[in-house]
């Protein structure tokens, strides 16, 4: 039996945890900002797409995708490359090692990060593999700006999720094979591809929201 004198500090801290459960399980509320991975082109300036052959429901499956594509690019001189662009609520599904997904069987490891210019800052996470020509890349898009460090991201703003509307969180994932990990990245077609998928769905990007 709980003490009288306790009993409404208990009850104010019960119905404290019990917002982050009203807000997300019953009430179900999401912000969906209208950004879609499917407005960027299928021709990226000289670059071409064919669609990968994903079943409609692999993106769901393995990364809780509310949307995604996947494409394979090819550029005027032949070489090609695999973009893959989703969104989901459940972010660390998409920031947790994409590359065993995305890159599946190719050990790559992690190389470092590099801010891309463009219009935006974008941190890219690098990935590379010790001893064949495979690389690979991915950045990471949230609520209007580029996320360097997405776990501390999550613990900064924990509070603020599990209290506020769920925001998608979108990846952009490139691989490309024979190309080395000597080569710079800004020099890949997987980095011109990157850039000009990013510049392609930001131009659809509204204004990020608090």
């Amino acid at each position: 039996m709980i003490c009288s004198r306790y009993a409404v500090p208990v009850a104010v801290f019960l119905s404290l945890a019990l917002i982050p459960t009203v807000i997300h399980n019953y009430l179900g509320l999401a912000v969906d900002n209208t950004a879609t991975p499917h407005a960027i082109k299928a021709d990226l300036g000289e670059f071409i797409s064919v669609p990968t052959r994903r079943n409609i429901d692999w993106g769901m499956d393995m990364f809780g995708c509310v949307d995604w594509f996947e494409r394979t690019y090819k550029d005027k001189q032949g070489n090609t490359a695999r973009l893959f662009v989703g969104r989901a609520y459940d972010h660390k599904r998409l920031y947790h090692h994409p590359e065993l997904a995305l890159s599946y069987g190719n050990d790559l490891r992690n190389d470092g990060k590099i801010i891309l210019s463009g219009g935006h800052a974008i941190s890219v996470t690098l990935l590379h593999h010790n001893t064949q020509a495979n690389i690979a890349a991915y950045a990471l898009f949230y609520n209007g700006y580029f996320i360097d460090d997405p776990i501390a991201h999550q613990i900064k703003n924990a509070i603020k999720l599990l209290v506020s509307a769920e925001k998608p969180m979108t990846l952009f994932y490139v691989s490309e094979d024979n190309t080395d990990k000597h080569t710079p990245f800004e020099k890949t077609m997987s980095a011109k591809l990157l850039k000009a998928a990013i510049q392609s769905f930001l131009a659809q990007q509204p204004t990020p929201t608090s």
